[in-house]
């Protein structure tokens, strides 16, 4: 089988297309026809190393793991002993990056319980979009930001690949939603169903004097006290993704910045759940949650995704069509 490999940090340049033996699933696994994946800043973070923190994790001088990729969506084509919830032809999808990643392959052997059946609406290209991004968005605003209806949720990065996400999420819970993106991105912000729109290159939201009880911030660069001073008091402010910067700030200082307040600056640590993954299923089947896809590549092409993907101004998720 044809998969992405690398052995050592940098650019996508090192990256490499290779044939490989097919895997062989074990007991309690499932051998998935791989028919999309997509590309996530998790990827890029490991594949670069621009956190030196992941070093620490995924080996200080060269990687541990050979293979990227936590988004996929397949088909069945086998399973391993004492599989009973899931076989050969069955649709299915998942965040595979607690398995070890591969989702960049024609095939991957995982175990099923990283698997959820494949919302019955979507594409493989739809699903393959889904889950780190979602997720994120999910357990972001739901887990950490306590978003409830009638709450007022502003997503910083409204036009990203989590961002995308957490507005159509945020309104799905019934929130009044502000998107904060760049002016090429206003009218996707309203199509996804923003309520209010704040096109960052000429408005700061941050010194309207406007405030919000929940901040979800994807992207987007703004100091915690900036942060801090457009929370409504009982605020949350969930930090999601974004620069070095931006992550090392609320991880080293969210807790100091929280002090002394009913303010809170925190941040998702996303998580695979297969039981998230089937909330994101009735979000996407009712229709109140659909996948952004800016572009898509074949699969030899996954070095160019990734590349696209770090200049940072992608609309949406990045898909690899394996199949």
């Amino acid at each position: 089988m044809k998969a992405i490999t690398y052995t050592q940090y940098g650019t996508p340049d090192v990256l490499k297309l290779v044939e490989t033996d097919k895997p062989i699933p074990k007991d309690g696994e499932v051998l998935v026809k791989i028919h999309a994946a997509s590309v996530n800043a998790l990827d890029w973070h490991l594949l670069t190393a621009d956190i030196f923190l992941v070093r620490f994790g995924e080996g200080l001088f060269k990687p541990k793991r050979s293979r990227l990729g936590a988004d996929m969506a397949g088909v069945v084509e086998a399973v391993g002993s004492g599989i009973t919830q899931f076989k050969p032809g069955d649709a299915v999808y998942g965040d595979i990056e607690p398995y070890g990643s591969g989702a960049f392959a024609e095939y991957a052997a995982v175990p099923a319980k990283g698997l959820a059946p494949m919302p019955a609406t979507a594409s493989f290209e739809e699903a393959a979009a889904l889950p780190v991004a979602a997720l994120t968005a999910l357990q972001g605003l739901r887990d950490v930001g306590k978003i409830a209806a009638g709450k007022r949720v502003l997503v910083n990065g409204a036009s990203g690949g989590v961002g995308t996400y957490a507005v159509q999420i945020a309104k799905a819970f019934g929130a009044e939603v502000t998107a904060v993106c760049s002016t090429r991105n206003v009218e996707q912000a309203w199509a996804l169903g923003a309520d209010h729109v704040i096109d960052y290159t000429k408005d700061n939201f941050t010194q309207s004097g406007q405030q919000y009880d929940l901040i979800l911030a994807a992207n987007g660069y703004h100091s915690l006290g900036d942060y801090k001073r457009a929370l409504a008091p009982g605020g949350i402010y969930v930090m999601a993704g974004g620069k070095t910067r931006q992550i090392f700030d609320v991880i080293l200082l969210g807790w100091w910045y929280s002090r002394g307040g009913d303010k809170k600056l925190a941040n998702v640590m996303a998580h695979s759940s297969v039981p998230d993954l089937l909330v994101i299923n009735e979000l996407v089947e009712s229709g109140k949650v659909k996948p952004a896809i800016d572009r898509t590549y074949p699969l030899e092409q996954t070095a160019d995704a990734l590349r696209y993907l770090g200049e940072g101004h992608a609309r949406g998720k990045i898909v690899i069509k394996v199949v």
